[in-house]
């Protein structure tokens, strides 16, 4: 038992947990930015193929 709590403490007291959490939100924030980048570009180049289609017909 004591070597439970032992543990406990010591994961607690360790700084590689938060690191990981702290990598996870800008991992996250990263992929969100990403998503809106890839979404609006795409939105303007169906728009400018669109109109280069149009203009070839």
């Amino acid at each position: 038992m004591r070597s439970l709590v032992n543990n406990t403490l010591r994961f607690l007291q360790s700084e590689d947990g938060p690191t990981a959490v702290e990598y996870a939100v800008m991992l996250a924030l990263i992929l969100v930015a990403c998503i809106v980048i890839v979404t609006s570009l795409g939105k303007s180049v169906s728009s400018t193929f669109s109109k280069v289609n149009n203009a070839m017909s």
